[in-house]
């Protein structure tokens, strides 16, 4: 997948990839002119560029165009059947699945992390606790001096400057798994914002950036900002990042590591669909992403150039994980889910 704005370039913003690329000689059966459309999540557009050059270096077999639109706007177009593959790192739920008139199967990619992000003059370093984070963001907690964040940074030179919240502006899976942590741990968060992937705010001075390279561009410019972003826009862009309370009471940097331990005891079930709200041990704001593909596709030869894709991502792709702070998707659930694949998509 070649992408028509390439995150890693450190572009700021971004509102879609889209490109052609070469899914290794696997493929060297089918047409070149069978092409596969995809739309969906940001969080993982950094891999999958990656993605895309690994494969691209070997044979020309295939096309696949991908728009990085946002998790809500790939389960749309996947939904209603513009595409042949959605991504989304909020796991189609049920009542999503069954407005797919040919079937689903959920294909986890990759983990990562979410990074709180912020632009405050004179604090390089900041903590975040259980308490003041989602009290942040549910407008309870207004300035960068307010007693509860002095509490957690008592060395800290807090200015008296508002807060200025950045979000999405997009129906988004990294706001899902961010909003899905805060109302874990927040009943006051829960009842006022909830879970979403895209809530209604009620925060003073909120600012709304499309994609995470559009919040990272809005935090990166903006006095005063907080936003949240997957951890390799936060290291691309160079932005200060919160260590964030755990359940255990650490404060803890988004970090691979961090993110591998909090994931380490997720259970799949048999659709491999899990929400990680606060997870026992690591850093806290973690989630997965997935592919969205059908179970049948009237065009064989996309049906069988989708599978080739998935294998490869599952095997072949996942030592691209790691270079760029996400986390793999075990063996034996990878293993699992091949399974399925290769067994129910026609």
């Amino acid at each position: 997948m070649i992408f028509s704005n390439n995150v890693l370039n450190r572009a700021a913003t971004i509102s879609a990839f889209v490109g052609a690329v070469t899914i290794g000689s696997s493929f060297t059966a089918i047409a070149q002119a069978d092409t596969l459309n995809g739309a969906g999540a940001t969080f993982p557009a950094p891999l999958y560029t990656q993605y895309a050059r690994e494969v691209k270096k070997k044979n020309p077999d295939i096309l696949i165009n991908y728009q990085a639109i946002g998790s809500g706007g790939g389960i749309s177009q996947f939904t209603a059947g513009t595409v042949d593959f959605g991504a989304s790192d909020a796991a189609m739920t049920d009542a999503e699945i069954s407005k797919v008139k040919n079937g689903v199967v959920l294909v986890p990619t990759a983990g990562g992390a979410i990074s709180i992000v912020y632009n405050v003059p004179g604090v390089n370093d900041i903590k975040l606790s259980r308490k003041t984070l989602p009290g942040i963001f549910s407008g309870q907690i207004t300035k960068w001096n307010d007693p509860q964040i002095k509490a957690d940074n008592p060395d800290a030179n807090l200015p008296d400057l508002p807060i200025k919240a950045v979000v999405r502006a997009d129906g988004s899976g990294t706001t899902f798994i961010f909003t899905n942590h805060l109302s874990s741990i927040s009943p006051y968060f829960k009842g006022r914002i909830g879970t979403s992937k895209q809530p209604s705010w009620t925060i003073p001075n909120t600012l709304k950036g499309k994609g995470n390279p559009g919040v990272a561009n809005l935090v990166s410019r903006t006095q005063g900002s907080i936003g949240y972003v997957e951890y390799q826009y936060a290291q691309t862009n160079k932005l200060k990042a919160a260590q964030v309370q755990n359940k255990q009471g650490q404060f803890v940097a988004p970090s691979l590591e961090g993110a591998n331990q909090a994931l380490s005891t997720v259970n799949f079930p048999p659709n491999f669909r899990v929400f990680v709200g606060d997870p026992d041990q690591g850093y806290p704001i973690v989630g997965m992403t997935w592919l969205m593909i059908y179970k049948n596709y009237p065009n064989a030869a996309k049906g069988t150039a989708v599978k080739k894709l998935v294998n490869w991502i599952l095997t072949d792709g996942q030592q691209y994980n790691d270079g760029l702070n996400y986390t793999r998707v075990p063996s034996n659930v990878a293993n699992q889910v091949l399974q399925t694949v290769n067994s129910s998509v026609k």
